[in-house]
């Protein structure tokens, strides 16, 4: 498998369409820098990331395949850019059904670190796309905030 820090424009809707809504920030996919994962010459995930105070949000996360390694390939290539940059947070959101996330993110040294109530239902009057129900009939409400600190 192998990563890289580029993604061409007109792939990122692939990966889970082009807007995104965030802590009530509308992002466009396209205009996000991204890690990529390629098995033969094929995408196989993508992480995209945006930077700002010495911070750094993953959007999205998308693999093709489960449990392969591609997740925590990507994270691990966003993991080691963000000390070479010296950024000292990484963080993101998910969506209160999504146990998958939860758990995978924590076994990667995430720590859940803020709840939004309700706020994934004020961002469907941005994005009405966002589905009521989500895993495991799990209804839609909350965002929950993950974060990574580095340490030097």
């Amino acid at each position: 498998m192998k990563i890289s820090n580029s993604f061409a424009r007109n792939s990122r809707t692939n990966w889970g369409g082009d807007v995104m809504v965030s802590r009530g920030k509308e992002y466009h996919v396209s205009d996000l820098s991204a890690f990529v994962a390629k098995r033969e010459d094929e995408y196989a995930g993508a992480l995209t990331y945006r930077v700002a105070d010495g911070e750094s949000e993953c959007v999205t996360l998308n693999a093709l395949y489960s449990y392969q390694g591609i997740g925590t390939a990507l994270v691990l290539a966003w993991e080691n850019w963000a000390r070479q940059h010296h950024i000292k947070r990484l963080w993101l959101i998910t969506s209160n059904d999504n146990l998958n996330a939860l758990r995978f993110y924590q076994k990667r040294g995430f720590r859940l670190c803020c709840l939004y109530p309700g706020a994934i239902d004020v961002a469907r009057r941005q994005k009405p796309s966002i589905p009521l129900w989500g895993d495991e009939g799990i209804p839609i409400h909350d965002e929950i905030e993950l974060e990574k600190w580095l340490i030097p």
